[in-house]
């Protein structure tokens, strides 16, 4: 059995980033890290578009704006520190009929209580920033980047090693015990102990609260977002990042184009529900996870208010005419024959019992355990910043 102050369930860079950051602030406590894969952030780390978000879509005074703002800066400095490539190439948000304008217009407002950096600019301006989009009006956010979160994810788990603290990959969480001086963790690589336990488990962080004895209200519901590539003579259509006036009714922000770090364009997600928790492919299929999903009252109230939604989600997952459709309201001269298929990624949206899809980030405390409930977009960009916060949670029980 092995023994730490402080062990972080979950090998992605939500946990890799609340480890470097106990390290940071308390260099004399010792960190565990427990991952399931045998390799670090390959689920929603892995499979993140790269963005650096600005912050300009969230409620202000939330956790995502809050913890947005201050973790973009993060990023970007610890990847200028690290020498990790990153790009501020910024990102156009776009109204391609007048009945987008009001939507556009709260959007820049809540971007203006952000202290994000943005402007209202009309179709001539939108045309020198992207000539081949379709829209008449936009907001510009030139803060807007692009990295590689992966690349990120591994780098602070290499820092957290070399200061002597141990990472341990195919060690998937199966038992949590409580005891009066700490909790015993059994997994598939043995048991391991600690005084402080952080669940940073993602997809799976409301079963593994469970496990610690917590009750959440919400539930994990997986959503697979898939993308389409253009291919290379396609690419010129797009200079940067391409987004939307999302549907404020429901909190997905509609398929996109992004440019990505090492090269490429993205285009995409729809937002689907996905038969199991890891549901890269519409063939991937956990029944418990299903049946779990399917039953729960929360989804099956979700469903039925945003199911003329879903079923627009759905058509675009099997239709790929439909998903061409989708991507020419922002770029026209868009063809089939400019797509390929690209690896889709799986979001972790918490929901609660009463249908609602869990706006903000959600941490839970216990004597011996804070989980992470709900770490949606944009978590990866906002993951220094909430390693912090988990910090000052931490802090009165290990000083």
């Amino acid at each position: 059995m092995k023994n730490a102050d402080v062990a972080i369930i979950g090998g992605g860079i939500v946990g890799l980033a609340t480890g470097w950051q106990i390290t940071q602030r308390f260099p004399q406590t010792s960190v565990l890290i427990l991952e399931k894969e045998n390799e670090l952030a390959l689920h929603q780390t892995g499979h993140n578009s790269g963005v650096l978000h600005s912050g300009i879509y969230y409620k202000p005074g939330s956790l995502r704006a809050i913890n947005c703002r201050e973790g973009i800066k993060a990023m970007k400095a610890f990847c200028t520190a690290e020498e990790i490539p990153w790009d501020e190439c910024g990102k156009v948000i776009v109204a391609v009929d007048e009945s987008e304008f009001g939507a556009l217009d709260n959007i820049f407002e809540r971007g203006q209580q952000n202290g994000v950096v943005c402007e209202m600019i009309d179709e001539a301006r939108l045309k020198e920033y992207e000539p081949h989009v379709a829209g008449i009006r936009g907001i510009h956010v030139p803060e807007t980047g692009i990295v590689d979160y992966r690349q990120v994810a591994v780098r602070l788990g290499e820092r957290i090693q070399e200061k002597g603290h141990l990472i341990q990959t195919g060690a998937e969480v199966v038992g949590i015990k409580h005891h009066a001086d700490g909790i015993t963790l059994q997994t598939r690589a043995g048991d391991f102990t600690a005084k402080q336990v952080i669940n940073c488990g993602g997809l799976f962080s409301d079963r593994v609260a469970r496990l610690g004895g917590a009750h959440p209200d919400s539930k994990i519901v997986p959503f697979r977002g898939e993308y389409y590539e253009l291919k290379p003579e396609a690419e010129h259509l797009c200079k940067s990042l391409i987004y939307p006036v999302p549907n404020p009714e429901f909190p997905f922000l509609g398929v996109h184009f992004t440019r990505m770090i090492h090269g490429g364009v993205e285009c995409g997600p729809n937002a689907v529900w996905a038969f199991a928790r890891e549901g890269y492919t519409k063939s991937n299929i956990n029944l418990r996870d299903l049946l779990e999903a399917a039953t729960y009252p929360g989804f099956l109230k979700m469903a039925c208010k945003y199911w003329k939604t879903g079923l627009g989600e759905m058509w675009r997952s099997f239709s790929k005419p439909a998903f061409v459709e989708a991507l020419q309201r922002l770029i026209p001269e868009i063809r089939s024959e400019h797509l390929v298929a690209a690896p889709a990624g799986v979001r972790a949206q918490a929901l609660g019992p009463d249908g609602s899809l869990v706006d903000d980030f959600l941490i839970d405390e216990s004597d011996r355990m804070i989980n992470v409930l709900n770490a949606p977009s944009p978590a990866a960009t906002s993951s220094l910043r909430i390693g912090q916060s988990i910090v000052d949670l931490l802090a009165p029980r290990i000083q």
